[in-house]
């Protein structure tokens, strides 16, 4: 077990509830303030009319790190600033379970007893400069892996929805008050129903497909069936070559003819393209309403759930219409991949191999030594979590890729251009991902930017993985049309994901020209399709 944060406000119950969790769990407590006093010899007061605040953060930030460095599992009581620190924070996220309480500025003031032991509240009027430094750091508190209020509740209700969201253990995707969570699970429908209680939505459409729901039909039920909610379901034809505007278009109809309103939920339950379709459409409804993905592919779970991507193809390339628009929370459940096709389910691990060779050298690692052993839900669920961590990382850092995200598009360019080229038919996502990897690496390598021993690092993964490396000879220069509509292109330079070492990768600006001579040069082989 992780340690536990407790993050909010001044006078929201940390210390009082610190205390107790640390009993129900075993572990030991720390208040921050407590450590502060004890290394400065002052009390918090003291030292911040002594040395100012940012001293105060200062000596904050360094005690807080340590603890949460250490190995050792505790309970820690944050000061109500402590998480204002970004670099701290996202700390606490990757290393804790960051629990976020809450209470209006006026019980605030009430339970802060002596303003002058108080010093943001010390000065004026206390309920004002709650409010103040309570919208001031909302985005902060946002980010986090559950929020309670501690208004009229329990100490014991609240330790106990604590105890079980541990059980839980969600992953954080934090983004400010866009912030959300995912939850892992392995055959638990009610994860499912719990996600959207959390929602309270005042009614539930359900995006999905027909294959989806002829094998899924009945854990979505399993899900729905306890909420008394009214719930609506559109169901659209499966497949990359639906991924059009029709297709939103019918949501649209579906969803506006049932009587959506602002406070209603959309459930994108399927594979990449329901969930694409699903969140942009939800990005448009009613100008934005809430919407929770359910990904039921490999290929969804690690990637196209989490991070906000939306979207549909046009005749001219894929995904080039869309919006960003981020999920309330996202469910992943393994259970959905023992009816999933083996070549999708293959294919969904380019996905992983490509996040591990751009971002993650203990996830390449991993992959390379549990290749053979993938069928073992057990390694499996470890690699989906290391995966969907790695990219909640980079998407906290690069929310609408304008710098760093980028990397996520490793073989995306040459393998949209293949995928397009073959009519959304010839490949699934998966497969022309893994062949777009191992192209753009080759081309790379003949730029001078990424080593030949990674090159064949890739190629032997993907082709211990039993998915394609090469293509026909010619294919790719059928297909490089595609390529100029790729969204990455600016003018006649394109921003291209550069892999320079394992785990270690840099978003560059190459002209097409250099780029589309060192693609169509590189050697080519026969074409080996998975069987």
């Amino acid at each position: 077990m992780r340690s536990v944060v407790l993050s909010g406000f001044m006078a929201t119950g940390k210390s009082t509830l610190g205390a107790r969790l640390s009993a129900r769990l075993g572990m030991a407590f720390v208040d921050s303030d407590v450590e502060i006093e004890r290394a400065s010899g002052m009390s918090v007061a003291e030292l911040w009319r002594a040395e100012g605040e940012p001293a105060f953060r200062a000596q904050e930030a360094a005690i807080l790190r340590a603890l949460l460095l250490d190995s050792t599992p505790r309970v820690i009581a944050f000061g109500g600033g402590s998480v204002t620190s970004r670099p701290l924070r996202h700390l606490a996220l990757d290393n804790a379970f960051v629990v976020t309480l809450t209470a209006d500025p006026a019980t605030i003031v009430a339970r802060a007893g002596n303003l002058a032991s108080r010093p943001n509240l010390a000065a004026g009027d206390p309920i004002l400069r709650a409010t103040e430094l309570l919208e001031a750091r909302a985005a902060a508190y946002a980010e986090c892996h559950l929020s309670l209020s501690t208004e009229g509740v329990d100490l014991d209700d609240l330790i106990d929805r604590i105890a079980q969201a541990l059980v839980r253990d969600p992953i954080a995707v934090p983004l400010g008050q866009r912030s959300y969570t995912v939850d892992m699970a392995n055959g638990e429908p009610s994860r499912l129903t719990d996600a959207i209680a959390r929602s309270a939505p005042s009614s539930i459409f359900v995006v999905t497909d027909a294959n989806v729901l002829r094998a899924r039909g009945k854990e979505l039920d399993a899900a729905l069936q306890p909420l008394a909610i009214p719930q609506t379901r559109i169901v659209l034809p499966p497949g990359e070559t639906h991924k059009t505007i029709a297709s939103v278009g019918a949501i649209w109809d579906a969803s506006l003819g049932a009587g959506i309103d602002r406070d209603a939920l959309v459930v994108a339950f399927g594979g990449g393209v329901m969930g694409d379709l699903a969140g942009f459409a939800a990005s448009t409804l009613l100008r934005g309403v809430r919407f929770l993905q359910v990904p039921t592919t490999l290929l969804a779970m690690v990637d196209s759930s989490v991070g906000g991507k939306t979207g549909f193809d046009h005749p001219t390339g894929k995904n080039l219409i869309g919006s960003f628009h981020q999920p309330s929370a996202v469910v992943v459940d393994l259970d959905h991949l023992t009816t999933l096709p083996p070549r999708e389910r293959i294919a969904g691990l380019a996905e992983v191999v490509k996040i591990a060779l751009a971002t993650d050298l203990v996830l390449l690692e991993t992959l390379e030594k549990q290749a053979d052993h993938l069928s073992d839900t057990s390694v499996l669920y470890a690699i989906v979590r290391r995966a969907i961590e790695a990219k909640a990382r980079i998407v906290r850092d690069d929310e609408r890729e304008g710098g760093r995200r980028a990397v996520l598009n490793v073989g995306h360019t040459l393998g949209h251009a293949l995928e397009a080229h073959g009519g959304f038919s010839k490949y699934l996502h998966g497969e022309a991902v893994a062949l777009g990897t191992v192209l753009e690496l080759e081309t790379s390598h003949a730029l001078g930017i990424t080593p030949a021993d990674l090159v064949s690092r890739a190629r032997t993964l993907f082709g211990r993985l039993k998915l394609p490396v090469d293509v026909a000879p010619g294919e790719l220069a059928s297909a490089w049309g595609f390529v100029a509509s790729d969204k990455k292109r600016r003018a006649a330079s394109l921003l291209f994901p550069a892999i320079t070492a394992p785990g270690v990768s840099e978003v560059r600006s190459i002209s097409l020209s250099s780029f589309k001579e060192a693609a169509l040069r590189r050697p080519v082989q026969r074409s080996e399709r998975p069987v």
